[in-house]
């Protein structure tokens, strides 16, 4: 395994200050950050990989690093902090079998830590900083589609997404309650509506990626673009295309229901289903950021 010339883990810097950030609310991150070099060790021994430094910048719930394995195989090894919203990224990722997808090939629980072996995307190139957002749109929702379509029926381990909605409107009514910061009170309680509300009317449900967006989207070999870092839910088709409108911040805030219209014609879905799942994403958000209040009270019902 390669490592630093002392031979210590590098912990990429926004890994670091993520935990740091995090440490009132996620106490035991710390000790997660703290164990993780010996856990790398212990992993890169294990699936006899040869590691390289992390990639960098780095994200805020996972150390990630290009490795190869005794087959010269190019791959990833990811070891995350196991949390609520990504526990499921290994059985999602089992179940596209590589479909718009990066494939997974090895995973292992330890303690607090999940372990994954991935593919590798080369070149690897974000699908953010390589096509203008028209462009983006007809991609994400390209892969959207396939993703929807390898949805299980039955006895599969998937979470609901109804479930991840009634605790998101918890948090928010404990927040508002706390400190409402001025937001109209009328607001609130229709996003808190919309929340419990929409998945339980959904007509149709699917295995959800929840955050497809141009930075989870690299470009690769196998194929032109791949799907990675999911966070897989049943649930209302409806409510995936969202993340990737938040993350088209200009245009969103120029013409949220526009945009909202325009992935709704791409994946043939009801464009006031996305309207109103932006609204309640953007209401959900509106304690902390101006610009979400903004749009919320835009887009209310």
């Amino acid at each position: 395994m390669r490592r630093t010339k002392d031979g210590t883990i590098r912990i990429p810097p926004q890994l670091a200050r993520a935990v740091d950030d995090d440490a009132d609310d996620y106490p035991d991150r710390r000790a997660w950050l703290t164990a993780l070099p010996a856990q790398i060790k212990e992993i890169t021994s294990e699936w006899e990989l040869e590691l390289r430094d992390p990639y960098l910048p780095g994200g805020q719930c996972a150390w990630v690093a290009p490795a190869r394995n005794s087959a010269n195989d190019e791959l990833v090894l990811k070891l995350g902090w196991r949390h609520r919203e990504a526990d499921q990224e290994a059985d999602g990722l089992r179940h596209w079998q590589g479909d718009g997808a990066v494939r997974l090939f090895a995973t292992r629980q330890l303690d607090n830590t999940t372990a994954l072996l991935l593919e590798r995307c080369t070149p690897g190139r974000q699908l953010g900083c390589s096509a203008a957002e028209p462009e983006q749109d007809e991609i994400i929702a390209g892969l959207l589609r396939r993703l929807w379509a390898r949805s299980p029926q039955t006895g599969h381990p998937f979470s609901a997404l109804k479930r991840m909605c009634n605790e998101w409107a918890d948090e928010f009514e404990l927040a508002y309650a706390r400190d409402n910061r001025g937001l109209d009170p009328g607001l609130a309680r229709q996003g808190v509506e919309t929340l419990r509300g929409l998945p339980a009317n959904a007509t149709a449900e699917v295995l959800l990626c929840t955050d497809l967006h141009a930075g989870n989207v690299l470009a690769a070999r196998r194929e032109a673009w791949l799907m990675i870092d999911p966070k897989p839910l049943i649930g209302d088709p409806a409510f995936d295309p969202v993340q990737h409108m938040l993350n088209c911040e200009s245009r969103l805030v120029t013409d949220p229901t526009g945009l909202a219209q325009r992935m709704a014609g791409l994946l043939d879905l009801d464009p006031e289903r996305i309207r109103l799942w932006l609204f309640a994403r953007c209401a959900q958000e509106s304690l902390h950021s101006p610009t979400m209040r903004e749009l919320a009270r835009r887009l209310a019902p």
